[in-house]
């Protein structure tokens, strides 16, 4: 069963890595995320007030990502919903509620 397992686990790796390559290329610092909105922190100043974040320290750090997840969680590939936009983020609060210092990503 292990044998089988270790078989297919490059071919998974391999999906995964062409998975998005474009949007990939263009996020190597922080982690690829589909979010629900990418705005100005000072767009979410209710949001970022509710969870003790200050918008100038959120808008320091660039836009703001909210209800976000990661694209690749453990190898396994996803893609976006068309209502949302795929994002580099760098810093994810509250498990992708509001992920900061995020820039946008053109992924076509």
């Amino acid at each position: 069963m292990f044998s089988r397992i270790f078989a297919i686990l490059p071919l998974v790796l391999l999906v995964a890595a062409k998975a998005h390559p474009k949007a990939r290329d263009q996020c190597s610092n922080g982690v690829l995320q589909c979010c629900q909105s990418v705005q100005s922190a000072y767009n979410e100043q209710d949001l970022l007030a509710q969870h003790d974040i200050a918008v100038a320290d959120a808008a320091a750090q660039g836009l703001v990502g909210v209800d976000c997840t990661s694209i690749t969680v453990a190898g396994v590939s996803k893609s976006c919903a068309a209502s949302q936009q795929v994002a580099c983020c760098k810093n994810d609060h509250f498990n992708g509620a509001i992920s900061l210092g995020c820039s946008t990503i053109n992924s076509a």
